[in-house]
């Protein structure tokens, strides 16, 4: 019978042809999906050429200083402006939109303005993804960074010489939010860290980072070290000891009665003698009672309070290796 023939025939073809069918319907989706990819791709500019035209030297947001600065060096293959890296696109995005007018006049800003309206994490992910060596290694929840901090809140790459990697302009960079340890930089005895105002003329000889990692340190307070009695070691190597009578106060923790930053009281004391050895030592041997304001005149003229002070003869408070200093006093 021949009927069956064709039915089996027209079968195939309807087959065939649904088959086609499927493969082009897969096909166009496929081929919009480009299409769009297409559309989005980052839109660049010419170069630095055009950034320049109305960033250059004179014209009212400059940015032509970058070029004295290492990120502005051509032949340094990380730097932004070497070959096939984007030039100033390389930190504020794809910026060919940038460049045209809109119908008002104005300019639509690039994807990252590092302006203060613009969220930290925008801002940082653009400095991140060449700035993740060693010393950032502690940076994401750091203190800084958890407190929502931008990397240009205290750098300025447009400039050839960044305030705050400059021995003498670092602190008054970090004094712009930590206001309370620029007023202790001010006190009778403090760290020879560089002050802000026109009477302290000399120049200091630290800055903030000989103990700070603003970045994020593994120590309290970002320090360097892991504590702070480790971070005072690093300059103060004497006071480490092992000491055959060691003063645990001394042990346990600088700051127990030292002040990092500045004091109004000698070598960064927390308070004047004997008032502050006497906040542990008050019914021991010959100190029996609390010396206070009732022994300076016109009160009164205690021997303790006019002439004399605990480490007149417990000289060696931090410890003593003597096999008589039990008291630290040799």
């Amino acid at each position: 019978m021949k009927p069956f023939p064709d039915r089996v025939h027209t079968f195939n073809r309807a087959v065939t042809a649904l088959t086609l069918l499927f493969w082009l319907a897969l096909a166009g989706p496929v081929h919009g999906a480009e299409e769009v990819e297409a559309e989005e791709a980052p839109k660049y500019s010419k170069g630095v050429r055009q950034c320049m035209t109305c960033h250059r030297e004179g014209r009212e947001k400059p940015a032509h200083e970058i070029f004295f600065t290492t990120m502005g060096i051509k032949g340094d293959p990380n730097s932004p402006f070497a070959e096939g890296n984007h030039d100033c696109e390389a930190c504020h995005g794809p910026s060919a939109d940038h460049l045209r007018r809109q119908p008002d006049g104005s300019r639509l800003p690039p994807p990252v303005t590092f302006r203060k309206d613009e969220p930290a994490e925008k801002q940082n992910e653009a400095c991140m993804s060449c700035h993740n060596e060693s010393h950032l290694f502690h940076w994401p929840g750091s203190t800084h960074d958890l407190e929502g901090n931008s990397c240009v809140d205290c750098h300025d790459v447009h400039v050839a010489d960044d305030p705050v990697l400059a021995l003498e302009t670092q602190p008054g960079v970090c004094y712009q939010c930590h206001q309370e340890q620029r007023a202790q930089f001010l006190r009778q005895s403090r760290h020879p860290v560089q002050g802000t105002t026109a009477s302290l003329s000399h120049v200091g000889l630290l800055a903030c980072t000989d103990c700070h990692q603003p970045h994020g340190g593994p120590g309290p307070a970002n320090l360097i070290r892991n504590t702070i009695n480790e971070q005072c070691y690093d300059c103060h190597a004497e006071k480490r000891g092992p000491f055959l009578w060691e003063h645990a106060p001394v042990q346990e923790d600088c700051s127990n009665c030292h002040v990092p930053h500045g004091s109004n009281y000698e070598n960064l004391l927390i308070a004047r003698q004997p008032y502050l050895c006497q906040q542990c030592h008050l019914a021991d041997f010959h100190v029996s009672r609390v010396y206070s304001g009732t022994g300076i005149p016109p009160d009164g003229r205690d021997q303790r309070m006019l002439g004399k002070q605990c480490m007149n003869c417990h000289v060696q408070v931090h410890g003593s290796n003597h096999p008589s200093g039990i008291t630290q006093t040799r």
